[in-house]
């Protein structure tokens, strides 16, 4: 049986509709988001609002905390904007998150999944490296990274 396609998707400087765009052009059908505080400045983005815009467009919406870059970590990282330093530590805290991964790998074997994170590009955003790492768990196969709008 071959794994998985996994896909990920940030909204960083993206308007609602052009990322919703690209979840449904791209058919898929949950939402993970990897944040660990499902909040956002931009309108539409923090998680009651976008997991009924989700909805509408037939996607559901997961919010997997535990896969959330930790707070001190995320300070660090937004101090010196370094990403080695930054996937040290997390490499770190996702080893401790067994149960979700496993969870992660379970839904992407039945459902086209998504990973959301803000950065736009997912090499320099933690959902790269749980990406990879469920790759290396033998979850998921090819990781496809959607570029909104």
């Amino acid at each position: 049986m071959t794994a998985p396609t996994l896909h990920t998707i940030g909204y960083e400087d993206t308007p609602l509709d052009a990322f919703l765009s690209t979840l449904t052009a791209s058919g898929i059908s949950v939402v993970v988001d990897t944040r660990e505080r499902a909040q956002s400045r931009r309108r539409g983005y923090s998680k009651t609002a976008l997991g009924n815009a989700l909805h509408e467009q037939g996607i559901a919406y997961r919010h997997l905390r535990a896969l959330g870059t930790p707070p001190a970590v995320r300070k660090a990282y937004k101090l010196d904007k370094d990403f080695a330093a930054l996937k040290a530590a997390y490499t770190l805290h996702l080893a401790t998150q067994g149960d979700a991964l496993d969870e992660l790998g379970s839904l992407a074997a039945r459902e086209h999944v998504a990973l959301l994170c803000y950065e736009r590009h997912a090499d320099e955003c933690h959902r790269s490296l749980i990406a990879r790492r469920l790759q290396e768990l033998g979850l998921v196969g090819e990781v496809v990274d959607l570029l909104p709008g």
